[in-house]
């Protein structure tokens, strides 16, 4: 008898320790994704939104690369492109809607607000619009440190916004491109016509 309580208490702490055991390997892990979805709001509100470009010295790698559609961009590269689309919308709001952790990776789905008031965005003249558009960005966060971007948003939803606004300056230049052809080929014209006459 004694010997059987024995083995029920052996198997039943055996049980419990192992039990125990399983919870605790969970916290580590949502532990580490918690800390780099603190990493990945901080891009947006530190870096986009208040503009400390510093910040991105802290977060990023040194060897980060951002893997483009066709390309990649390097850290200094991407950078660049941070700082020129504040330039242009100073006023420039980036809001999370959605963000996920998985391990090493975090993705997040946002939204860009801002006004298109800076000169040579994408090589456009400030033209006031008030721009918006949704995208989604993967991160991969290795201790603490983000080392690699694949983002995706709406470029030509983008483009359509601004050119909207530029459709009648657009229109007015065509215009006039087109008055001073016809003004020079009459011009031409009536100069071969008299030179034509005996």
């Amino acid at each position: 008898m004694s010997k059987t309580l024995l083995i029920l208490f052996m198997t039943l702490a055996t049980a419990c320790a192992a039990s125990a055991a399983v919870p605790s390997s969970i916290p580590a892990s949502t532990s580490q994704e918690s800390t780099n979805k603190a990493v990945a709001g901080r891009v947006f509100e530190e870096i986009f939104n208040q503009g400390k470009f510093q910040v991105a010295d802290e977060i990023y790698a040194p060897d980060f690369a951002n893997h483009g559609e066709h390309r990649d961009a390097f850290l200094a590269e991407d950078q660049a492109a941070v700082h020129a689309e504040k330039a242009a919308c100073p006023d420039l709001r980036m809001t999370v809607n959605m963000m996920v952790a998985e391990g090493d990776l975090v993705t997040v789905v946002w939204t860009f607000k801002g006004t298109h008031t800076g000169a040579r965005y994408y090589g456009l003249p400030a033209t006031g619009t008030r721009i918006q558009l949704r995208g989604i960005t993967v991160w991969r966060i290795v201790d603490g440190k983000i080392r690699d971007e694949w983002t995706s948003f709406d470029r030509l939803g983008m483009f359509i916004q601004l050119a909207a606004q530029l459709k009648w300056w657009l229109m007015s230049l065509l215009l006039a491109v087109v008055l001073l052809s016809w003004a020079v080929c009459r011009g031409i014209v009536r100069a071969a016509q008299i030179r034509s006459r005996p």
